[in-house]
């Protein structure tokens, strides 16, 4: 069915990468945003994360769609997928050049875990991992020119430029409560990668803005990833959504829920004979598949 966008203009979104199928912590959430869009005659919105070219692929694309519908959930317009917006993120990425607030890594994993050995300080983690510290940050224009000529690099951004110049920053979680954002613990993200056009925190952002979405429904893991994003907002002069967190779902033994773990997936569920309206009528009651709860946050 079709969902009428009342007056308020709820929109949500369910937003997954084409790297496996879904499992049943998926079928939750994309259950709590179109719940959530549809109790208030909004809409729920479709978005297929295809930015990574090594891993993504088109049966996984279509057994997302079969997922989803086999559990009944329908969604407002087209599909939209990351990797016809590329034109989208090359745009503001050159914007944010523009301003001197990215500037090009040469770094690979390993440079950047020897280098936080080397510094003799604890790793300090952020949304992506052990936090950069700064390697290439201080090269000069004619040194990162040089290396651009024989090395692929990817961009980051310059976390202390962007925070000097967007100043003091808020998120609203929820209903109503507002949340100081602190980005700068992330340090200088990737914002376009070595083997990728973009980036999820880059190309997340821009399309929840180009999408009008108002509502973000998703997994207590990404409230980090949400400092950046807000601050990624005020330097491209895009709208902040309100942001709605859930738990996330873990197996007997504590781990999260995941494609590459053998989480439940929805297409063994499936084939098992699982009835789909009861799984969502469980699922929606905060009942879950025998072995798997919430996780502790």
């Amino acid at each position: 069915m079709t969902h009428s966008i009342a007056p308020q203009h709820i929109v949500t979104r369910f937003a997954p990468s084409p790297t496996g199928r879904l499992h049943v912590g998926h079928a939750w959430s994309a259950l709590m945003a179109h719940d959530f869009a549809c109790a208030r005659g909004g809409a729920f919105l479709l978005r297929i994360e295809d930015i990574d070219g090594a891993r993504s692929r088109e049966e996984h694309v279509a057994g997302i769609v079969e997922d989803l519908r086999w559990l009944g959930l329908t969604w407002d317009g087209d599909i939209a997928r990351q990797s016809q917006r590329l034109s989208l993120y090359d745009a503001a990425l050159a914007r944010l050049k523009a301003q001197g607030l990215v500037y090009p890594c040469f770094c690979t994993r390993a440079d950047v875990a020897a280098e936080i050995a080397a510094s003799g300080s604890a790793p300090h983690d952020g949304p992506d991992g052990p936090v950069y510290p700064g390697t290439c940050r201080a090269l000069s224009a004619a040194e990162r020119a040089d290396r651009m000529a024989d090395h692929s690099c990817c961009w980051r951004l310059d976390m202390n430029k962007a925070v000097a110049l967007a100043g003091p920053l808020t998120w609203q979680e929820g209903d109503g409560e507002s949340v100081a954002a602190q980005p700068e613990r992330a340090g200088d993200v990737v914002l376009a990668r070595k083997d990728a056009p973009t980036s999820y925190h880059l190309a997340a952002t821009l399309d929840d803005a180009a999408m009008g979405i108002t509502d973000i429904v998703r997994g207590e893991d990404l409230r980090a990833a949400t400092h950046i994003h807000r601050l990624l907002q005020a330097l491209l002069s895009l709208p902040s959504p309100r942001y709605r967190f859930h738990g996330l779902l873990v197996d007997a033994q504590g781990k999260r829920l995941a494609k590459r773990s053998g989480g439940i997936a929805l297409a063994d569920l499936r084939a098992g004979g699982t009835d789909p309206a009861a799984l969502c009528a469980s699922l929606r009651a905060g009942v879950f598949p025998v072995g798997i709860s919430i996780g502790r946050a």
